[in-house]
């Protein structure tokens, strides 16, 4: 016959294991808490970068560069004159990853269906047959030139695509180095500002009507900002309709890269084994892309609400890119020579060329 425990005997083995199993809750906790507190320092530190460009942005001159490209020169300079600590290198690959996909999930609250539909299949055709044609030739010019080819997809997808946005997401399927990054990214950066102040001074030079002009600075110039700066120069309507050119052309980020993703996963041989094992051939965070625009297609988000999605989308994206000038090494950046900043030329006149041809012909 089983005899009932005592109460003594009962409250003695709680009393026994209790301290035992507060020592395992406070490992447990302990681990899970620590790599918060590794990623932190980093963190940190590429948040700080970004909020300063923001503040350099308020000088005069610096309202035209956007905070993402502040961010990575801000990163680079202190990178290469005080150095990065190792402390903070956690927290910055985590910036680099994790904060920067979900930034572009958030770009799709700036985009609906509406949106492209408002472009119309003419307008959609040019702005997707100017990116095709752009890409391939890039990738094709910078195989003449002796560009490794990460680099030339880099320069070709912020080029067709949306400047920096797209550099660093492709960069997320193509895995380049940091320096490769920094210098696509500079490419953009340079040519699209160049756009910005040379488009104004052409409407009437190519007889341009703002519609036509609208839609060949939304196919053409590199980065959201540009555009804006450049469209609206040439009045309201061509502002808004080159605005909305852009934002079509951005969605167009989504297939490519998709595209470029199981072009890696069916090549292994030209990519790294292991990031190319390792990567899936789709990669989510664009599925994600593709979710939120089609939320945004269908429910009404209030203008407050879209305003403050936009700040921390750009937040995010600014420190991603301060987290990569943190990491960029401009000795490296020496090395690669001139050929990619030719081919960042070559790249840029291409896109504005063809792109004007097709307006003309078909806008």
């Amino acid at each position: 016959m089983t005899l009932p425990a005592s109460p003594l005997v009962s409250n003695a083995g709680l009393a026994t294991h209790a301290p035992h199993a507060a020592n395992a809750l406070r490992r447990s906790l302990f681990a899970l808490g620590r790599p918060a507190l590794t990623v932190l320092p980093g963190l940190l530190m590429a948040s700080s970068v970004a909020a300063s460009a923001y503040l350099v942005r308020r000088l005069p001159g610096m309202t035209t560069l956007s905070p993402l490209i502040l961010a990575i020169l801000i990163g680079t300079a202190l990178h290469n004159l005080v150095g990065t600590p190792a402390l903070a290198k956690p927290g910055i690959g985590f910036s680099l990853r994790r904060l920067l996909r979900f930034g572009i999930i958030l770009l799709g609250f700036q985009l609906t269906i509406s949106q492209v539909i408002e472009v119309g299949s003419r307008g959609f055709l040019i702005i997707a047959a100017t990116l095709a044609a752009t890409f391939l030739f890039t990738v094709w010019m910078g195989r003449l030139l002796g560009v490794d080819r990460k680099l030339a997809q880099l320069i070709a997808a912020g080029t067709s695509i949306c400047g920096a946005s797209a550099v660093i997401a492709t960069n997320t399927v193509t895995n380049a180095r940091d320096e490769d990054v920094a210098y696509a990214v500079a490419c953009v950066t340079v040519f699209g500002s160049v756009a910005m102040f040379t488009y104004p001074l052409l409407p009437g030079l190519l007889h341009l009507d703002p519609h036509a002009f609208g839609l060949w600075t939304g196919a053409s110039v590199h980065e959201i900002a540009q555009v804006v700066a450049a469209a609206f120069q040439d009045g309201k309507a061509a502002g808004e309709f080159g605005t909305i050119a852009k934002l079509s052309r951005v969605m167009l980020l989504a297939p490519v890269v998709i595209a470029l993703g199981l072009l890696a996963a069916r090549n292994p041989e030209k990519n790294d084994p292991a990031s190319t094992s390792a990567r899936p051939p789709m990669p989510w965070f664009v599925l994600g892309f593709l979710a939120v625009v089609g939320l945004n297609s269908l429910i009404a988000v209030p203008s407050p609400d879209k305003a403050l999605i936009a700040t921390v989308t750009t937040f995010l994206l600014s420190v991603a890119l301060a987290a990569m000038g943190l990491e960029t090494d401009i000795r490296e950046l020496r090395a690669k020579g001139l050929r990619p900043a030719l081919l960042g030329t070559l790249a840029f006149i291409f896109i504005a060329s063809f792109s004007f041809t097709l307006v003309k012909l078909f806008g």
